[in-house]
């Protein structure tokens, strides 16, 4: 199996910053200590060009990024200070999860260590992302007519609002969005399955609420899965408000992969939010989420 990862995703943010920017050189670090993943089976996240990120987002924002004329209000609402890091980790993270998409068409399954950028919207990014990578890459594949069909699932605590804004309103594709109800976004944007849950659900609850929803997306018959495996559910985490156990989010992962490898659909997995703080809690969860795939694909 091939995943995708790049330096980029390691952002250097001034002390005391909220957003734990070290988290993916971490998850990298882990994958392969615990030989979950080998080096060789790591490959860098490529650079989105501007023709696949004009599909969803606007010349204004994208300029703006690229030249720092971006007015301050709108970085403040990204969650990042304007560098020129900035753009590239965006385009690093567009263009890699168009890479495992690509990958998941050809292998069944692929990822990147990173992504799951679901608050970005055309004209703007909001709460640590900068371009929507899935939207980008569901509006791509479907314009390249390589699919049909794209599912997205998203199990991130927080409300996919960006990738509804861009998706919601198209036949050919279906957005499962479970989220904790009272969490940000406070505007939400309905997707096409909306799964709303009160703070602290705990696992037995929140699994139910997978399964019976992901009837839907088995129904609709993908060519693509998009899955936002966010891990910010954990009970550890300090904006998620739920309270879900690490073999709660297992039993999640397993049951989202284990139904696209039974009915032999393509699936290609993005790390989400993770926001324990310290940071480790976070990274044992992903990787988590790499073993069970892991252990579903049996690489």
């Amino acid at each position: 199996m091939v995943f995708f990862t790049a330096q980029d995703f390691n952002l250097d943010l001034p002390e005391g910053h909220r957003f734990p920017g070290h988290k993916y050189r971490l998850l990298e670090e882990k994958l392969i200590r615990d030989g979950t993943l080998a080096r060789e089976d790591l490959r860098t996240s490529p650079l989105a060009t501007d023709e696949e990120l004009l599909r969803v987002h606007t010349e204004d924002y994208l300029r703006s990024l690229e030249d720092g004329s971006i007015e301050r209000k709108a970085m403040r609402r990204i969650g990042f200070p304007w560098s020129e890091q900035i753009s590239r980790r965006g385009r690093r993270t567009v263009g890699g999860a168009l890479a495992a998409a690509r990958e998941a068409l050809r292998t069944g399954l692929s990822g990147q260590l990173a992504g799951g950028t679901h608050h970005a919207h055309p004209g703007f990014g909001s709460g640590y992302c900068i371009f929507n990578d899935q939207a980008v890459v569901a509006t791509v594949l479907l314009a390249e007519e390589l699919c049909d069909r794209i599912a997205v699932i998203d199990l991130d605590v927080h409300q996919g609002d960006g990738n509804a804004a861009v998706l919601a309103e198209r036949k050919d594709v279906l957005i499962l969005d479970v989220y904790g109800e009272k969490n940000f976004p406070f505007r939400k944007v309905p997707a096409h399955i909306n799964v709303p849950l009160p703070d602290h659900t705990e696992d037995a609850a929140f699994l139910r609420a997978v399964e019976e929803h992901l009837d839907g997306i088995w129904a609709f018959r993908p060519d693509l899965v998009l899955y936002q495996a966010g891990v910010d559910p954990l009970i550890h985490d300090k904006l998620g408000r739920l309270d879900i156990t690490y073999e709660g989010l297992r039993a999640r992962d397993e049951m989202v992969l284990d139904g696209c490898r039974r009915r032999g659909i393509p699936c290609s997995m993005a790390i989400g939010g993770g926001y324990a703080n310290p940071i480790e809690p976070t990274v044992i969860a992903y990787a988590n989420t790499y073993e069970v795939a892991r252990d579903v694909y049996g690489w």
